[in-house]
């Protein structure tokens, strides 16, 4: 056996009509004490594919990893790896390599005897093992280092031999556990870049499970993000954002936050009122068919500019408060007397939005928001200025549910 003899250039997350690679099925996850981790999670992967699990704390994605992986037995549901019914099969039996947070390396073993650790167990002989570890450690590039502890090694090079250990194996899978969370912000990115590009050369299917967006956009083919133990939507990083399938979703992906207010649809949906300002609406975010009366309204920080044009042709009269430096662009920080949106909608907490939640008296009340605009904008704190958006640019959510209303927007460019 030699490992990755077969190494190939594969298109992520296009399906070759070959079966699945991982599909769950209606699986439930509910613990002895009553906790419900996972409510019918329903999810295909392709073949190939790299999708990142992503969502809060208590979301449900690391206990979709542990049952995927046979670490957990799910309650309800079925988990198949390549077409092959796994639920009842133990870790061992399912031909997949797991990478965790902790690197998990035998302290006293040097780095090439991490790698060879998992072929030994399985009885393969010293010629295969070398050649498997060799050609492990140069793709991953620890050859110079594989005589070293990995007490002498750094972080980064620590997680480049848990890594080696698992892709040793050849598996059918590889289960990502938040393995970056221990590094510093500038090896994180440069780790996200080499993950991505070994994934390309080797095409195994791969599941990721992080509680960091950045992360789970500049990764994953395909991003889950799940909510309460819901999945509330499966789709392509960029669709994510563009066209999020409620409130949670949009507000959890994109950094800065979505802004998000109370707004209310007049009777012919071609006029929306926000903080007081009518908008009129283009027919294409007019909520056709919905009731006259509040909505909830959403504009990304990076759909604003400071100058009107083509494209930004609606203005609001702001006071900025805050203006953060970030070199090339600014982040004006200003209130705008619109009533905020329920907690409930956008929390990772999944409950029911009670009427009293969206009445009150706007114009008591007051919103955050924040503007992404080019750094040549002459804004002060405490000067009245003006910021422009388009209203092609808006998402309209329903106020009771918080789901979009409006399927979709188009592609946000950035301010000039």
């Amino acid at each position: 056996m030699t490992a990755y003899s077969s190494i190939k250039d594969v298109t992520p997350g296009v399906s070759d009509g070959k079966v699945a690679g991982i599909e769950f099925a209606a699986v439930n996850m509910t613990f002895a004490d009553g906790t419900t981790a996972l409510k019918s999670l329903d999810l295909t992967i392709e073949e190939g594919e790299f999708v990142v699990f992503v969502g809060p704390s208590g979301c449900g994605k690391s206990t979709a990893l542990r049952i995927l992986a046979g670490l957990e037995q799910a309650t309800g549901g079925t988990v198949a790896i390549k077409g092959r019914d796994v639920t009842d099969l133990g870790p061992q039996q399912r031909d997949i390599a797991m990478v965790f947070q902790s690197y998990a390396l035998y302290p006293h073993k040097s780095v090439y005897e991490n790698l060879a650790y998992p072929l030994r167990i399985r009885g393969l002989d010293k010629g295969t093992i070398e050649t498997a570890v060799a050609g492990v450690a140069d793709l991953l590039g620890l050859t110079a280092l594989l005589k070293r502890k990995p007490g002498a090694l750094s972080g980064g090079q620590r997680q480049r031999v848990a890594m080696g250990r698992a892709l040793v194996r050849n598996p059918e899978a590889f289960l990502m556990d938040e393995p970056l969370s221990n590094l510093d912000a500038a090896l994180r990115v440069e780790m996200r870049g080499e993950i991505k590009r070994l994934h390309r050369r080797l095409g195994v299917t791969t599941v990721y499970v992080t509680h960091d967006q950045v992360e789970a956009m500049t990764m994953g083919d395909r991003v889950a993000v799940l909510r309460g133990g819901e999945l509330q939507q499966f789709d392509a990083p960029q669709r994510l954002y563009e066209q999020p399938a409620n409130m949670f979703v949009a507000s959890f992906i994109g950094s800065p936050a979505i802004n998000l207010a109370m707004a209310a649809i007049g009777a012919e949906s071609s006029v929306m009122t926000l903080a007081g300002t009518e908008i009129g609406l283009p027919p294409s975010r007019r909520p056709e068919g919905h009731p006259a009366g509040p909505v909830m309204v959403g504009i990304r920080p990076e759909a604003f500019s400071y100058r009107r044009d083509l494209e930004h042709d609606v203005s609001l009269t702001i006071t900025p408060d805050l203006i953060e430096s970030l070199g090339a662009e600014l982040l004006v920080h200003f209130a705008l007397p619109a009533a905020p949106v329920p907690v409930a909608l956008t929390s990772s907490a999944k409950s029911a939005v009670s009427p009293i939640a969206l009445s009150g008296n706007a114009a008591e009340m007051s919103t955050r928001f924040i503007a992404k605009l080019d750094a040549r904008c002459a804004y002060a704190v405490g000067k009245p200025a003006t910021v422009w958006f388009s209203t092609d640019h808006l998402m309209l959510f329903e106020a009771a549910t918080g789901r979009t209303i409006l399927a979709s927007a188009p592609m946000i460019k950035l301010s000039v």
